[in-house]
């Protein structure tokens, strides 16, 4: 039990170190944002779905965007995991070149038209071992004729016996007919 609370005073630590060297970096180098508007147009994204991709509501972005607020650990993270290609200390410190160009994805790299590497095509059943399977036709027979026949049967005459009249108030009236 101590041990485990020592780790996680030490890892707290951490964060608060990382965090003020962050704060303070991006406190007299205000290019972090510019940095993320960068990434935003390699991408084509807008604002919105930029925030959406690295799951971050929109209006951190904006805080971030327009220099009120500088992004948080959490927020450089989320854009690094997102963006692994993305060189970590360019985001963070605006040094070396934006792509790492060892860890630009396949994906980057591959035309549309090349074969996909992960799902690779299934192979198809040999034709000889395919059946076709003939449609059956229906010839379209004649269909019997239906007659309908309405008859009308004659009913006594009805009278109202009874008539209740429901209001607002939860109250009725009941109208009886005379005889």
């Amino acid at each position: 039990m101590f041990l485990a609370n020592v780790n996680y005073i030490i890892y707290i630590c951490g964060l608060i170190v990382y965090r003020s060297h962050l704060h303070l970096y991006t406190q007299n180098n205000p290019k972090m944002k510019d940095r993320i508007e960068a990434i935003m147009r390699r991408e084509h994204l807008t604002p919105s779905s930029f925030a959406e991709s690295i799951e971050i509501q929109r209006s951190t972005l904006t805080h971030i965007l327009r220099g009120r607020n500088n992004p948080s650990l959490d927020v450089v993270m989320k854009i690094h995991q997102r963006y692994k290609y993305i060189n970590l200390d360019w985001l963070l410190y605006g040094t070396g070149e934006m792509v790492h160009q060892d860890k630009i994805s396949d994906d980057l790299q591959r035309s549309l038209f090349d074969e996909n590497v992960v799902n690779p095509p299934i192979a198809t059943a040999n034709s000889e071992y395919r059946k076709e399977i003939v449609p059956k036709v229906i010839e379209n027979a004649p269909k019997e004729v239906v007659k309908e026949e309405v008859r009308y049967i004659e009913r006594p005459p009805r009278k109202i016996t009874e008539i209740r009249i429901f209001f607002d108030d939860n109250t009725f009236e009941i109208f009886k007919g005379e005889k």
